[in-house]
């Protein structure tokens, strides 16, 4: 799906390198390491939103990706309801998970930023795509939506799979497949 040969990637220097991994379907990758390490500069890097100083990166052919950032920003500008955004991000308006279902006729400015949060979590593990880039999903997250984050996870379609980055090590324990520690 996914192979990360040798990467080093960063900014106008290398943060973060030389990386190594391979993603396939079913898998659930999580990437830890402290601070600073360079984990969402890796994602960034998958997305061509950092540069790539050596190695490479090979994806399979038409895959697709989903990316879920560590803060995502509202723009105070932007005039959507919860479920605008959850079919721009992928998901399937009409099968929301139960706990966002409330959120989807909510105008993006009303809501908290945990429910801004947990809808833009939820809506890029629930988009149609190959791959799932999750960074810090856990931020902000309350009880039930760190269940209903947990359930999907857990029920993962196997032609699927997630790179996850988490400073939780009980979360990435629970959760993945593999741990990778960056910046080590």
């Amino acid at each position: 799906m996914l192979s990360l040969h040798e990467v080093v990637a960063g900014y106008a220097a290398p943060v973060v390198g030389p990386v190594s991994l391979q993603i396939a379907p079913g898998q659930i990758i999580g990437l830890g390491g402290p601070n600073g390490a360079g984990k969402s500069t890796l994602l960034r890097a998958i997305t061509g939103g950092a540069r790539i100083f050596s190695g490479r990166i090979e994806r399979e052919p038409g895959l697709t990706i989903s990316h879920q950032w560590q803060r995502p920003e509202l723009p105070p500008e932007l005039a959507l309801k919860g479920g605008e955004l959850f079919s721009l991000l992928g998901g399937d308006p009409q099968r929301p998970p139960a706990i966002i279902q409330p959120l989807m006729n909510e105008p993006l400015r009303r809501l908290s930023g945990g429910q801004y949060q947990m809808l833009h979590t939820l809506a890029c593990l629930c988009a149609r795509t190959d791959l799932v880039l999750m960074d810090e999903p856990t931020n902000n997250l309350d009880g039930r939506a760190l269940e209903a984050l947990s359930e999907l996870l857990h029920d993962l379609s196997p032609d699927r799979a997630v790179l996850l980055v988490s400073h939780e090590l009980q979360f990435l324990n629970q959760h993945c497949t593999q741990l990778i520690e960056v910046g080590a």
